[in-house]
């Protein structure tokens, strides 16, 4: 079947949670010509490194995996606080790039910032095709239904998530070990060599 690219847009609380959650899944998204925005709702300020150090290595991140990057203006740990606004801000994104397919934090997660993120993003994305969650270091009961083999993006995956310097070298949640294991955990349950796994929200099948 001929593949029409589409518009996908990845949501992210902080800067490298698009990339630990489904980096490599982005990756696929590019090589297969698809255009790829990563939104990302704070900048990370009550998290280890320097704002504005996390800002460069969220920008190189993107770079890396080829897609456009845009910033939302949230206070990090409190996104919950501003909910209509979140709503609106992933909503506007959407709309102005005709958005088809939808990534997300999943909604059972114990991070506040992720579990907001999560449930606007389904708000947001009501009229989109395609909306799925993805999982996080602190998601808990996640259980995925649909993989995405990435196997042949997993070093620009991990070169991606390396970008964020700071977090890989002060974050417990961010160990690339871990990221490996992970994908090939998901592989080995979507009999593949590395996989990211998701939970759909919707997905229409082009058939």
């Amino acid at each position: 079947m001929l593949h029409l690219p589409k518009t996908v847009l990845a949501v992210g609380s902080h800067p490298d949670d698009i990339e630990l959650g489904c980096g490599g899944t982005l990756a696929r998204h590019v090589a297969r010509g698809d255009r790829v925005i990563m939104l990302v709702i704070t900048k990370g300020q009550a998290g280890p490194g320097d704002v504005a150090a996390r800002i460069i290595e969220q920008e190189h991140a993107a770079a890396t995996l080829g897609a456009e990057l845009v910033w939302g203006d949230l206070p990090d740990g409190r996104v919950s606080n501003h909910e209509l606004h979140l709503v609106h801000l992933i909503e506007s994104v959407i709309r102005a790039n005709r958005v088809q397919v939808v990534y997300t934090h999943g909604v059972e997660d114990t991070h506040q910032d992720h579990r907001a993120v999560a449930l606007a993003t389904l708000g947001a994305a009501r009229h989109c095709q395609q909306v799925l969650t993805y999982e996080s270091p602190s998601s808990y009961g996640f259980s995925p239904r649909v993989f995405v083999d990435i196997s042949s993006a997993m070093d620009k995956k991990a070169a991606a998530l390396r970008c964020h310097g700071s977090q890989v070298a002060d974050s417990a949640m961010v160990c690339l070990d871990a990221v490996h294991s992970q994908a090939g955990y998901r592989g080995f349950q979507s009999r593949v060599g590395s996989a990211e796994g998701f939970v759909p929200h919707r997905i229409v099948l082009e058939v």
